[in-house]
């Protein structure tokens, strides 16, 4: 019997902590799959000293860096250019000819953009199709640190290895060990703090490229989220998924599956 209240304890200390970060951020921490959250965010609290959740938010709340900290925990921010090059190859060799059939300008967004090397992938492939002037790629997360690292186009050997041989040497420099991105491949991309579960979405979209973020979502949230994103698609726009992340049912959402990964809005 101790054992259950101290497990329903535990559960109202996690909820007004969700509830308070949610009034702080707009951030919903129930959106998430608990198990995945709930193991990351009580880790990230034992580690800091704090035996419950009341006393660890008194802590973000006071201090921006311990904030910092708590968002670097709950957000994931692996990425890489060109991030599996076989499913770049696929948009590049099928998607990307299919959309200019209808417009020789790109709109797109990287939703959870991290650290930038996803948008800037976008511009590196597109410019062999078009002009860099006529590309535009929204980029937005919720994560306002790595999106500072974004802006700064600095990466690691490891980060580029996928791109292709003639666009590194074209638009990056090597510089104290960082492969540094030119100004002209940064320029199309407008970084964004957003909220993917509360922030408006915007529409008119020819590519949104989401991947690797849905599965720690609730199947709601996904619910939810695929639809907004197939609303902000232009008609026979297409959505870029992870590779987790078939949709089941995308035609509920007015998708089709055109390749694995990708889902063209009827």
């Amino acid at each position: 019997m101790e054992r259950v209240h101290q497990r329903m304890d535990s559960d109202r200390d996690f909820l007004e902590f969700a509830k308070r970060i949610k009034h702080k951020t707009g951030l919903d921490l129930l959106a998430y799959k608990q198990d995945q959250v709930r193991r990351r965010l009580t880790s990230l609290r034992d580690r800091r000293g704090f035996a419950t959740f009341a006393s660890f938010y008194h802590e973000l709340d006071r201090h921006p860096d311990v904030f910092e900290t708590f968002m670097d925990q709950l957000t994931i921010n692996v990425t890489e250019f060109y991030r599996n090059p076989e499913r770049w190859k696929v948009l590049g060799e099928q998607v990307v000819p299919d959309i200019l059939k209808g417009t020789n300008r790109l709109k797109c967004w990287s939703a959870a953009c991290s650290t930038g090397e996803e948008p800037y992938s976008l511009v590196l492939l597109l410019s062999e199709f078009i002009g860099l002037q006529n590309i535009e790629v929204h980029a937005t997360d919720i994560d306002k640190t790595v999106m500072n690292k974004a802006k700064e186009g600095r990466y690691s050997p490891m980060a580029v290895k996928d791109v292709p041989v003639n666009l590194l040497r074209k638009f990056f420099r090597l510089e104290q060990g960082k492969y540094v991105l030119a100004d002209e491949v940064k320029k199309p991309v407008r970084f964004r703090e957003h909220n993917l579960l509360s922030h408006p979405f915007d529409k008119g979209y020819h590519l949104i490229v989401c991947r690797n973020v849905m599965i720690y979502f609730t199947e709601e949230a996904k619910y939810q989220l695929y639809r907004r994103f197939a609303e902000s698609l232009k008609p026979g726009g297409y959505l870029f998924v992870g590779g987790t992340e078939q949709i089941l049912g995308s035609e509920q959402y007015g998708l089709v599956p055109m390749a694995t990964f990708f889902y063209r809005k009827i």
